[in-house]
């Protein structure tokens, strides 16, 4: 599911850098992003609509605002709030859709393209992404061979947070197995400071937890298959990832306040219990949206403050690499798709992605944007693990499913692996559960 907002790498050009290109080639006269005068573009419109809103839209309208620079078309963005699906839907059929959508989920995608309201986006822009991005990029764009979705803004979801603080004073350092993590857990347990604060309050996270444990263990193939669910909750893979999950659901010293407490910990609370005033956890599960509370909210320093290692391998496993994205479609409906594909064009350049990478709160899974362009050495970090990874990366398995199993509070995926958290005794059982609902979310 789309994450709430928390608001939610190579070396050669800085970020402003970067921009004073954008700027240049507007004052010098030069050619828009791949192709065409900035003329052809002067005087039109493009209306674009994501689920960003507060600094995220801010930072995003940077990018939009190059755009503009650079080829004279103005950029209006509209926020569609988190449920995305409904808004476009609604303003598709009320005949005033956008002409861009910055789209959250692969599941949305697919739907989207599915009703019919997609264009194919320009040979141009598929050669861009072949030249800029690892090709699963283009695949989870890509539905019945047809490719509609270029990914602008990744999330890397195989990241564990810690205070260095906290891990100085156990004498414990970053693990490299799921084993060693279990380990390093109680050690710090025993230091006086729980291991880890999960956010159990709502279920998106759980499912993040899931997702990592079963890639590592199982591997790409079967968590491929489980996603499209090709094989049923009920395939021993899923039990024995289960089994491993419920080893640090079910030890009080490696969960603060227990699965009773995680349940009543949501997302922002689950950083603040690591790096507020008050720490009651050493470490905190989840992407590299983090970094975000950390600095905005907590106003705590990403590098010194709070530091994250890659989630570790499990069962002699690959360490995992989970992500998810946000991709820009163009609507069928909207009314200016010439100039729709000039900005997604834009979009697939390295050069876009470095203006919103100077603002920070962001990574692109673009290989091409320098390592200099980010922000700070951390997101830079989790920048280049995300573009290493190449085709080894893989989206987040909820957001692949129907929203009534993967993306609903209370219900399916997220209600059972909250029950699961509550009380991790039977994995068995559990897989028997979501198999049902599964099945039944998918229409089998």
């Amino acid at each position: 599911m789309r994450r709430p907002a928390v608001r939610h790498t190579r070396a050669a050009l800085s970020g402003a850098a970067v921009l004073a290109l954008a700027l240049c080639a507007t004052a010098c006269g030069g050619n828009v992003s791949a192709g065409g005068k900035k003329q052809e573009l002067s005087g039109q419109t493009v209306t674009v609509a994501g689920v960003w809103t507060g600094v995220e839209q801010q930072n995003f309208k940077k990018v939009l605002d190059a755009f503009s620079e650079k080829t004279g078309a103005k950029v209006t963005f509209a926020s569609t709030g988190d449920n995305v699906s409904t808004v476009i839907g609604s303003q598709v059929e009320g005949g005033n859709a956008p002409d861009v959508v910055m789209v959250p989920q692969v599941g949305v995608l697919q739907q989207f393209a599915k009703k019919g309201w997609l264009a194919p986006l320009s040979a141009e822009i598929g050669a861009e992404a072949k030249k800029n991005f690892a090709q699963v990029w283009k695949d989870y764009g890509t539905v019945d061979k047809t490719y509609y979705g270029l990914y602008f803004k990744a999330s890397h979801k195989s990241t564990v947070w810690y205070s260095p603080e906290a891990f100085g004073q156990a004498g414990v350092t970053p693990a490299k197995t799921y084993q060693e993590m279990l380990k390093s857990g109680r050690t710090l347990s025993d230091s006086g400071v729980p291991a880890f604060s999960v956010a159990g309050e709502a279920g998106w996270p759980l499912t993040d937890w899931f997702e990592n444990v079963y890639l590592s263990q199982a591997g790409q193939e079967k968590y491929d298959k489980l996603a499209a669910h090709k094989i049923p909750w009920t395939d021993p893979s899923v039990v024995k990832a289960l089994t491993s999950l419920g080893k640090l659901f079910s030890d009080k010293s490696l969960v603060a306040g227990g699965g009773s407490g995680a349940l009543r910990t949501d997302f922002p609370e689950s950083v603040q219990q690591v790096f507020g005033p008050e720490p009651k956890a050493a470490m905190v599960y989840e992407g590299d949206f983090v970094s975000a509370l950390v600095t905005d909210e907590l106003h705590k320093e990403v590098g010194k403050d709070a530091k994250f290692f890659p989630f570790p391998s499990v069962d002699g496993g690959k360490a995992p690499v989970v992500s998810g994205g946000d991709a820009a479609v163009v609507l069928k409906a909207g009314k200016n798709k010439k100039a729709a594909m000039e900005l997604v064009k834009y979009l697939a350049t390295p050069e876009a992605s470095g203006v919103w990478a100077k603002a920070g709160g962001y990574i692109s899974p673009n290989k091409k944007v320098p390592a200099n362009a980010y922000h700070d050495e951390v997101t830079r970090k989790a920048a280049q693990s995300l573009t290493d990874a190449g085709n080894s990366v893989r989206f987040d398995m909820s957001d692949q499913a129907p929203a009534a199993f993967g993306g609903t509070q209370g219900a399916g995926e997220w209600k059972l692996l909250q029950d699961f958290l509550r009380d991790p005794s039977d994995p068995e059982g559990t897989a028997h559960k979501l198999e049902a609902a599964a099945a039944k979310a998918y229409g089998k």
